[in-house]
């Protein structure tokens, strides 16, 4: 009977330094997205919000090491990351941060996802990243900065109508007399009698 106890005891002695020397359990991850979520990419200047991710273990410190995988769409509204590639993987830096650079937005205007997945020591996790590609409105007769030349230009020369109508003597014609009127909208500038 006493040799039953000792090598009882003897087994809860090792049976309690195999349950402390288990390894403990990986971190669980989380991936923050930094930059991106929701961006406009110009189709028509082939540029695009890069997307830029941190990855945080469960005491919500940063991951160095880790490995980022960014992936693009195959078909439809997407990008590439530079020779046709719709996949990058990256590694996170000190601050535990993963950025996809060189993102060119394909012509095809429309959202689309861009699917997020990092890994280290066995753990994983994923988000999406949603960005849309756009062409952006073009205004008629050329940029905004064209329009305003226009319209201070016309502007201009809608004062310089009115003071040589009233002659240079500063008194205004009677209500109701015929006189010529300007109309300025934007595009091409033209003179016109009034409506």
């Amino acid at each position: 009977m006493k040799l039953k106890i000792n090598l009882l005891a003897g087994c809860g002695v090792l049976c309690a330094l195999a349950v402390a020397q288990r390894p403990a359990s990986p971190p669980r991850l989380t991936i923050v997205v930094l930059e991106g979520q929701g961006a406009i990419n110009n189709i028509s200047q082939h540029r695009a919000k890069e997307p830029v991710v941190q990855v945080l273990d469960e005491s919500n410190m940063p991951v160095i090491g880790a490995s980022v995988t960014f992936l693009l769409p195959d078909t439809g509204p997407t990008g590439e990351f530079g020779g046709g590639l719709r996949t990058l993987a990256v590694m996170t830096d000190d601050k535990g941060e993963a950025a996809a650079r060189g993102l060119v937005p394909n012509q095809n205007a429309g959202a689309f996802q861009i699917r997020v997945v990092a890994s280290f020591q066995g753990q994983m996790a994923s988000v999406v990243i949603n960005q849309t590609n756009a062409e952006p409105a073009r205004a008629a007769g050329g940029s905004s900065k064209k329009l305003l030349l226009i319209a201070v230009v016309g502007g201009a020369v809608a004062a310089g109508v009115a003071f040589a109508a009233r002659g240079h003597s500063g008194s205004t014609p009677a209500p109701g007399a015929n006189q010529p009127a300007i109309v300025i909208s934007s595009g091409t500038p033209a003179f016109q009698p009034p409506h």
